[in-house]
Order: C-alpha cells, then structure tokens, then sequence
C-alpha cells in the first residue's frame, strides 16, 4: 500500500494535508465504535485489539483530545471541499458532535468528573467545535452551550486563593499543577474572563516557573504548610501555557511566549532519525503520557503562525512541528486489518505510530502488540498541526 506523501506538483514537498486525512482515517475506523451498539453514537476504543466490552477503562480526557482533532480535520474539510474519510462517510464534524454526546452517555449522563484537568480539555475542545459548526454555518452552532454551562462552574470553584492561586487538579483539592490551571486559564481567555486567565499564567509563572530550563513544573501541594514542588518537566505542560499566553497577548506575555519555545527547542529535544540540526521533540510513552508531546505541538503551531512573534521564534516553533512530523511518519508502520479487508471495505490500511518520535513504530509497537488510543491521536494531533503550519 503506498501512502500519501508528496502533492503533485511540488516534487519533494511532503502533502501534509494528506498525511493527516490517512491518520484521521485510521484512527476513526480502527479505534472508532458505537457506545453498547447504540446507533448515532461513536467514541473510540482506547486500545486495539480490543473487545466491545463496556468495563474497559474510561479515559475522559483521551476522547477530550479526539474531538480536537476531529476538529482539526473539519475545518481541513471546509478548506478543501472534500471529507476526509468520503462523502459517503460521516464529516468530522459530525463525528466529533457524536463524541461529545457520546461522553456524556458514557460519564453516567453528565459531563463533571474529579479531574479539572480532564474538563478544561473537553471544555476547550467544544469550544472549536461550536467555531467550526459557525464556520460552516451549521444551524445551532451554540449545541454545547449546555456542556460549557456545566463545566465553567468547575473552572471558577477549582481555581482558588490557597496556595497563592491556581487550579486544583482533581476533586480531592490537594495538588494544584500545571496540567489543570493552564488549561483552565486558556478556557477563561477564550470565554471572555481574560482577569482570570492571567492571574493563574501569573500563579504559574511565580509558583511553576523553573528559570534554569525555562520550563515550567508540573505542580505543587501545601503539606504542613509548606509548599512541596512536584519537579517533573512535561512536554504537555508547556503547550497550553503558551496557548493561554498568546491567546492573552500583550507585551510580557508575548515575551513570555517567544521565550518558552525557545526553551522547548533547547530542552525537549531528541536526537531523532532524521540527523542532526532537526528539532525532533521528545516523546513521553504510553497511557497518558502518550498524549503529551502531541498536545504541545498542538500549541507551537499557534505559536508558528502568530504574526505577533518575531521571525526566529516562529521559525523554531514552526520547525519543531514539521521535525517531529516528518519523524513520526516516517517512523510509521502499517498493519493490516483482516476483519476489515475481508468485509470488502474500502480501507486503506491501518497505519500505527511509535510512541516516540525518534523511535520506529516496528520498536515501540512490535508487530502483534497491542496499540493504545492516546499515542495514534497524539501523532494524528503532531500531522494535523503540520498542516496547518505547512
């Protein structure tokens, strides 16, 4: 099977547009089922091989991350004219609007959860939903009005005065960290309580801020009142740290932004396949980890397309993503699904991506293993940013 690669035309130049439609379709037909058979409902299953079975584990925030890039590839369609799994196929947007309801059905009929961090994703990931349906002047643009009325109130109730600001992570009230308040301050940003959103990116910058890397840490707690740093450097962390701080905009956080991507091009790189001087970022694993290197790129194509910024950090930013692009396709496997090909379908083959980038799928995903959900969506998120950058 020979996969998308180069547009016609432009000899050498990899048709990222491309790349990503075969990722989305891979991962909407793979991972892709109804809830207990129920028709007009989808969510994906969190791991291939998988039995239909409803007892396996429920990862809120990983389907979070799938309806931002079913997103990502409806507003690619409205770009193109054309769906990226067919006209005879549900759009994208139709099939993230099904997510999001699916969810629902499957959170035990409502959309609050102990994981802050897991709302603002799923919050922020309606919110681009809402755009697109306004996009492509779909009638009741406003159909997640309902969520955002739901999870707001959480936002407002975790982010509190006690250790000097910041989210808290889950229900339990007793960690506050990156992953929560950054997310958190982009949605106020984008909803239209800019106070809010700065006063966490500045509890980040005075609390998180490690100026050594110029990174920020993933949390702290309050233990008998002291404040203890949780001192690991994510990759997902930076990413919607610099989204809120663009979003915000204004000179310092401008400032701050340009100096962030600067500090994940120095620190969160990998020697990758493609030699040196390539700007490959780390990967972090399985499970959630899987999702996070994604997530940043997500963000640094924000960054790459921003003319606010100056010319050597959009560069950087830009670079990064098509570095870790081109190193995770061309790191890609393909398997073969037999239930698929023998039903006469028209499939195209289900393509597998490492877990990191600068690793072959055929290492981290030995051919017969089990695949997970949130490393096929993260190279998915990296290709459909690439587009957008290209």
């Amino acid at each position: 099977m020979s996969a998308p690669d180069t547009p016609q035309g432009t000899p050498g130049t990899p048709d990222w547009a491309a790349r990503a439609d075969h990722a989305a379709r891979s991962v909407t037909r793979h991972f892709g089922r109804r809830l207990l058979f129920v028709p007009g409902t989808h969510l994906a299953a969190p791991i291939r091989p998988s039995s239909h079975s409803p007892f396996q584990p429920w990862h809120y925030w990983w389907q979070a991350h799938y309806v931002d890039c079913l997103v990502d590839a409806g507003f690619r369609e409205l770009g193109s004219g054309s769906r990226f799994d067919g006209g005879n196929r549900p759009s994208a947007g139709e099939l993230a609007s099904r997510v999001v309801t699916t969810i629902r059905l499957r959170n035990l009929l409502r959309y609050v959860n102990s994981y802050y961090d897991d709302m603002a994703w799923l919050a922020l990931a309606a919110l681009r939903l809402d755009a697109l349906a306004a996009r492509a002047q779909k009638p009741g643009q406003r159909r997640n009005a309902r969520l955002q009325k739901s999870l707001s109130p959480q936002f407002e109730s975790a982010s509190t005065d006690d250790m000097g600001g910041g989210t808290f992570w889950s229900t339990k009230r007793d960690f506050k960290n990156a992953p929560a308040t950054a997310p958190v301050a982009l949605h106020f940003a984008r909803t239209g309580h800019p106070g809010r959103a700065q006063g966490l990116l500045d509890w980040l910058d005075a609390t998180l801020f490690e100026p050594t890397r110029g990174l920020y840490l993933d949390g702290a707690w309050l233990k008998e009142g002291k404040l203890v740093l949780a001192e690991e450097v994510y990759t997902y962390n930076q990413g919607p740290v610099l989204g809120a701080l663009l979003e915000l905009g204004g000179d310092a956080n401008l400032a701050r932004a340009a100096a962030l991507v600067g500090s994940v091009a120095e620190h969160l790189t990998v020697s990758g396949p493609a030699g040196p001087g390539r700007l490959v970022l780390r990967g972090e694993g399985t499970g959630d980890g899987g999702l996070f290197t994604g997530i940043l790129v997500r963000y640094l194509a924000l960054a790459a397309s921003d003319a606010r910024l100056p010319l050597v950090t959009r560069a950087t930013a830009r670079q990064l993503v098509l570095d870790t692009a081109e190193a995770l396709w061309a790191g890609r496997t393909v398997r073969t699904d037999a239930a698929k090909r023998n039903s006469g379908t028209d499939d195209d083959g289900w393509l597998v991506f490492s877990t990191e980038p600068q690793r072959p799928a055929a290492e981290t995903y030995a051919p017969g293993t089990a695949v997970e959900l949130s490393t096929q969506l993260q190279a998915w998120m990296v290709l459909e940013a690439a587009a957008r950058v290209q």
